[in-house]
């Protein structure tokens, strides 16, 4: 008998970073980097964040989800999972979407840093003016 088979595989990102979702049939653990949720991500609205999409779909007690992220800091991280976990889902039940995408866990947000400009002290913060 085969274990451990792969249901769904998601890649989710936001900002910097990158997430690789993969879900199996289980009791509801959420693994991150080899940690649990509530290890990974220390704040409390970065978990209820990336338990979203298992919430919506009212799957939160049918799937194990494995999840490697690397990139970005914890805010960008958390969204990259829940992107990942959105777009698993779907990938699973495709019923799932429509529930998922009415409440906007399938659009990838698209808000990155500002590159900073040259002759400037940052993308938008001029150096001082002097005008003698």
């Amino acid at each position: 008998m085969v274990k451990n088979i792969n249901l769904g595989i998601g890649t989710g990102r936001r900002k910097c970073a990158v997430a690789r979702v993969f879900l199996r049939e289980g009791t509801g653990k959420v693994i991150i980097n080899q940690k649990e949720l509530q290890e990974y991500f220390v704040l409390e609205n970065l978990v209820a964040q990336v338990r979203k999409p298992l919430q919506v779909t009212d799957s939160e007690n049918k799937f194990d989800a494995f999840i490697t992220v690397v990139g970005g800091g914890p805010a960008g991280q958390a969204g990259a999972c829940t992107h990942g976990l959105a777009r698993a889902l779907a990938q699973v039940d495709p019923a799932n979407h429509a529930a998922l995408k009415a409440n906007g866990l399938l659009t990838r947000d698209p808000r990155m840093v500002e590159r900073k400009k040259y002759g400037q002290r940052g993308a938008r913060r001029r150096f001082q003016f002097s005008k003698r």
